[in-house]
Formats: C-alpha cells, structure tokens, sequence
C-alpha cells in the first residue's frame, strides 16, 4: 500500500516528509541541549561542567564530519540515517535513566551526550546527501532553503518551549519528547526508504562502471587509498593557495571568540532571570540571524566581499560586547539580536571569498577539511571558557573582588559578572580580529579570485 501511495507522490513531495521528519528531530534536540544546559549550570553552579558538556556534544560529531561524508558517498544511505538517529537516542536515553534513578552525575550525562553526538555524525552527511538521489537540479536550491531553515529551528523555536516547558515540569520531560522524535524522523526514513533505494541503485550502477574502467586507466579501486587521496587533495585545495590558508585560519580564531558567547550565555543570562527568560531571549536574538539570512537572498552581495567581511564581524564584536555589559533583559536581547544579524553577511562573504578561489572539483573534499580546521576554535573556546570564567574572572568581579571597585562600577558585580566580562572581552578581541583581516594582502586578493588549486594528475 505504502509502494502505491509513494509512486503517485512527486519527487519533492517525498523530500518534505524526510524534511519534516528532520525538522521535529532538529527541535527536539535542541531541547535536549537547552534543558541540559540549564539543567547542569543550576546543579553544579559552574560554567565550567556545562561548557565540557557543550565540548562533548560539539567534538565528536566536529572530528567525524569528514569521515561521515565519505561513508555517505560509499555506502546505503537509508541505513546510515536510520542508525544515526536511532543509535544518537541512546545517549538520551542513558541520561533519562540516570535521572529517573535519582542519582545523575555529571560524568552520566557526559557520556550520554558523547554517545548521541558520535553517531547523530552519520545522520546529517546521509541527510544532506539523499537531497541528490531524491530531487532533480531544479529543486536544489529550494531544498537547501528549508535544509537551513530546519537547521535554525533549534535556535528560534527549541529555546523558548523549552523555557516555558520548565517552568511547569522539569528536564526529564525534554528529554522524553526528544526521544520520541527520533521515532518520527525514523518513520520518515522508512516511509521514502524506496524512492532512495531506487536512486542509490542507479549510483551503485554507475559506480560498478568506473570501478571495471577503473583499471583500464591504471587507476586503483582502493577503497582506504581513495579517501586517503581524498583527503590529501583537500587539504592541497586549501594550502595551495595562500590567501584560502590565512583566511581558514583566521576563521578558527574568530569561532574560538564567537564559541565564548555560546557558552557563556545561559549562565550569564541565569544570574539574573529565570529559564523562560533565558528561551525568549535565545530565540528573539536568533531572530536576527533569520531576518539578515532572507534580506541577503533577497538583496545579493555582488562585490566587496572583503570589506563586508570584516565590517560585520566588527560589529558582531560590539554588539557582543554589549551582549555582557548589562543585566538588564530589554538590553541583552536587543545587543543579542544585532549580533546574530551580522552572521549572515561574514557566512555568505566567507563562503564567495573561499568558494570562488578552489576550483570546483575539489569543493567538497576542501570543504570537509576547512569546515574542522575553521571550526577547531570552538573546542578551544569550550574547553577555556569555562574554567576562566569559573576560576578567574567570577572571583574578580564578585563583591570584593579585585576587579569590583573598577570594571565592576561600569558592568556591575555578582556572580553572573564574570561571565559578562568575558563575553565582552572577547567581542572587542573579535572586532580587533577583523581590522587585522582587512590588513592582510593574501585575504584582499582572494577578491579578484586568484589562481585556485587545481586537481593534478599523481605521478606515482
């Protein structure tokens, strides 16, 4: 019956029930990963255990990326999604128990997010992936605009139900509904299971062809030898050109300023409001990011790519210096919604000044590897953030502290001060970062699009 209903669907009317299914997933993580946040700052009463947390959730999945996107090009996707998000509802699972059973340590729930973040890495390359084996060209990119308008759900829609759904019940309650979701992205998964396996056939077809013509061009069919080669010819796409190189790292030192906000916010916003506050102020601030995201698809940047660069990260970096400065709400919603209103313009310039300097059959293998590198700065930034927060910079700004008779009467004192101080730290450090990239000639003649690396021919 099923085989029936599917074949009078369109080929996009299949991909939104995977859509939807990813969708309700998408929400229910971030659930799971607002009410831990709170759940783990008010219990111990240190940034430090909620920012190894967020390491934990973050890195495994960060340092699987590359590895995820080669299996999704070589093996069943179907199968990938389906163990990626049922195998990820494990983790959830183990910290549910934990805490049903009354005795949850900080350790348990470590694990659990570990667990979930290891293998949700399968899901998101397959997802990605089976857009191609679903959908013709002419829908790819009406496909990649409800892709990242999913992604942003857990920003806009997960932090204020869960702000309000702890108000009246309490964590174990996120987590329930975030397993069950899982349960209908896996319904999801079955329920197109035939229409991808149709266009993964064909695929396999077309892979059996080169790997019997393989040999008659004296190439090897090795399967580690490949993604070994694969990854080498990524990282030349991206240290062949100087400019690419710079720019790549210095993506790594902007995240490392940016992952200080995103861990330092919630205890921030904590040491003065209540957990519904916190949700309303995390979904209105990302609504900054929604609204520049559409005015640049509407309005596309066509030159100064450089300049629009390192202006709005400039002001990425004031406004997350007034993100800290206040614990008025009023005040840090609105620094929080003109901070993320700048993302979208250094995304969409970094990814012209990058895209348009690789040449083009190196994309994806380039971009699986720029994608860890740039991103290496979030582990850095959780794994300090935490301590400096918990150990150096909250005692300084305490009543009494060494920094309370000075910067303390400008941003005032308490225990959510020392957080502040440092998200604004490290706003001014971010601005700074961007006068220094606009003075780098490698990154200014990125502009013109300069000579890209080109896949050569191995001698060996």
């Amino acid at each position: 019956m099923n085989q029936v209903i599917e074949k009078k669907r369109s080929p996009f009317s299949i991909f939104l029930i995977l859509w939807t299914g990813e969708l309700i997933s998408l929400i229910g993580s971030g659930l799971t990963s607002f009410g831990l946040g709170v759940y783990v700052y008010q219990v111990t009463g240190k940034v430090s255990g909620l920012a190894l947390v967020s390491l934990l959730a973050f890195l495994p999945s960060l340092l699987l990326s590359p590895v995820a996107g080669v299996l999704a090009d070589r093996y069943d996707r179907r199968l990938l999604m389906l163990l990626g998000d049922s195998l990820s509802a494990l983790g959830i699972l183990f910290i549910l128990i934990c805490m049903l059973l009354r005795n949850t340590q900080l350790w348990q729930i470590c694990i659990g997010v570990t667990i979930s973040s290891v293998f949700s890495s399968l899901l998101e390359p397959a997802y990605r992936a089976s857009i191609t084996d679903l959908l013709s060209r002419e829908d790819y990119t009406k496909a990649s605009g409800l892709v990242q308008a999913a992604g942003s759900s857990k920003y806009l829609i997960s932090p204020i139900l869960a702000g309000y759904l702890l108000r009246a019940f309490d964590i174990k309650l996120l987590l329930v509904i975030d397993i069950c979701t899982f349960f209908v992205t896996a319904s999801a998964i079955l329920f197109v299971r035939r229409s991808l396996a149709s266009k993964r056939e064909r695929g396999s077809a077309s892979s059996n062809l080169e790997q019997v013509s393989a040999p008659l061009h004296g190439e090897s069919v090795s399967a580690s030898g490949s993604m070994r080669d694969d990854f080498r010819e990524g990282w030349r796409a991206v240290a062949g050109n100087r400019g690419v190189l710079v720019l790549v790292i210095m993506g790594s030192v902007i995240t490392f300023f940016l992952g200080f906000i995103q861990t330092l916010s919630t205890p921030m916003i904590l040491a003065f409001a209540d957990s519904s506050a916190l949700g309303t102020t995390l979904t209105l601030s990302a609504c900054g990011m929604l609204i520049t995201s559409v005015l640049v698809g509407i309005i596309p940047m066509r030159h100064n790519f450089v300049n629009k660069l390192c202006a709005s990260l400039f002001g990425a970096g004031i406004f997350m210096a007034f993100f800290g400065l206040r614990e008025n709400i009023v005040f840090v919603c609105a620094a929080g919604f003109f901070f993320f209103s700048m993302l979208p313009v250094a995304n969409t310039s970094l990814d012209y000044l990058i895209r348009t300097n690789i040449s083009n059959e190196l994309q994806g293998r380039a971009w699986a590897l720029i994608g860890v590198i740039s991103q290496l700065g979030y582990v850095a930034a959780y794994a300090v953030s935490g301590i400096l927060a918990d150990h150096v910079f909250t005692p300084l700004l305490v009543k009494g502290g060494g920094l309370s008779g000075s910067v303390g009467v400008i941003i005032g004192t308490g225990t959510g001060r020392g957080t502040g101080f440092l998200i604004l730290m490290a706003g001014l450090l971010l601005s700074l970062s961007a006068i220094i990239l606009l003075r780098i000639k490698s990154i200014r003649v990125l502009e013109t699009g300069g000579e890209p690396y080109v896949l050569q021919n191995d001698p060996k």
